[in-house]
């Protein structure tokens, strides 16, 4: 079952963001109100000593932000403008990320979005709770732009798959 959904997960990411696509990122839910995907740590994502690499993180964050806010503003373009991400726990090789993005202000050309990749720690106990963050992070995007005419489909694979 799990191989299943996992397999229409990955023509979802491969058709919305290409570039989560090629390290593995999976997207899960797309609605303006929340993007979720999962990560597996591979080779393809891990720096030399073997942990995820914080470039991709930064790059899941500000990914699942920008296709969140690209939905809030009616599909039109957006821009990162800042990124900051805190680095609290590493993840290693096999570890399964889970990423959140949520808005905190959604304005008319600012958007603020808050983006919480965690993981699940096996050795701590349910009661405790066995989410382990991997990273805190905010993106502020300029919103509302136009598209411009070489991307005038962007938006298209977002009507396919989100919950708009």
């Amino acid at each position: 079952m799990e191989q299943q959904a996992s397999r229409d997960r990955k023509p979802k990411t491969e058709a919305v963001d290409h570039a989560l696509h090629n390290i593995g990122f999976e997207l899960e839910e797309l609605s303006p109100q929340k993007v979720m995907g999962r990560l597996h740590v591979t080779p393809k994502c891990y720096q030399p000593f073997k942990v995820l690499h914080g470039g991709v993180s930064a790059l899941v964050t500000e990914a699942l932000a920008s296709i969140g806010a690209h939905m809030v503003s009616g599909l039109r373009r957006v821009a990162g403008l800042h990124l900051s991400i805190n680095h609290v726990k590493s993840a290693e090789v096999g570890d399964l990320i889970f990423a959140q993005a949520t808005p905190i202000s959604v304005g008319r050309t600012i958007q603020v979005w808050e983006v919480q990749p965690w993981k699940i720690d096996p050795t701590v106990s349910e009661s405790i709770g066995r989410r382990s963050l991997v990273s805190s992070s905010r993106v502020t995007l300029l919103s509302n732009l136009p598209v411009p005419d070489n991307a005038k489909d962007a938006g298209e694979s977002l009507k396919k798959y989100a919950k708009l």
